[in-house]
């Protein structure tokens, strides 16, 4: 009789050893990071067209974006266990936010070099990394990463 755990389920816990669950298949987490990719990608394409929406001399949407590009990054490398997981959609918002920042060859831009274009690009740029450091040190303080090369904690 085979007890071995499905992808997702829990595997039973020896005694005085902690219960963690099965790590998914190769397919299943590549599938995974090319969700995330396309998520970034598409916050970087709203947020290009939306940043400009302000209250009086505030640029609240380009705020909002910098906050949702943070939260995408810090609960995308959570929710993967590890800081690949926040890098792969702030690299798809970086791709798609400064690509539509090159001026095309009739010297137009989408992003503007306004107050509000500034807050989006820098504020989102400083909010993905922020992302992305705060998933590798919460990562590292629950004990997911391993001390080591090779050293998974079992």
């Amino acid at each position: 009789m085979d007890i071995t755990p499905e992808p997702g389920e829990v595997q039973p816990a020896r005694p005085g050893q902690p219960v963690r669950p099965v790590r998914p298949d190769a397919a299943g987490a590549g599938s995974a990071y090319a969700v995330l990719f396309l998520l970034g990608v598409m916050e970087g394409l709203i947020g290009c067209f939306q940043y400009s929406h302000a209250i009086g001399p505030v640029p609240v949407a380009a705020l909002a974006f910098c906050v949702v590009i943070f939260a995408t990054c810090l609960l995308a490398g959570l929710g993967m266990g590890s800081p690949m997981g926040a890098l792969v959609p702030a690299f798809g918002w970086f791709l798609a936010s400064f690509v539509l920042t090159m001026p095309t060859a009739a010297g137009s831009v989408i992003v503007t070099d306004t107050t509000a274009g500034k807050w989006y690009l820098y504020g989102g740029a400083a909010s993905a990394g922020l992302g992305v450091v705060l998933t590798f040190v919460l990562s590292r303080r629950a004990g997911r990463w391993p001390r080591r090369a090779g050293a998974w904690p079992r």
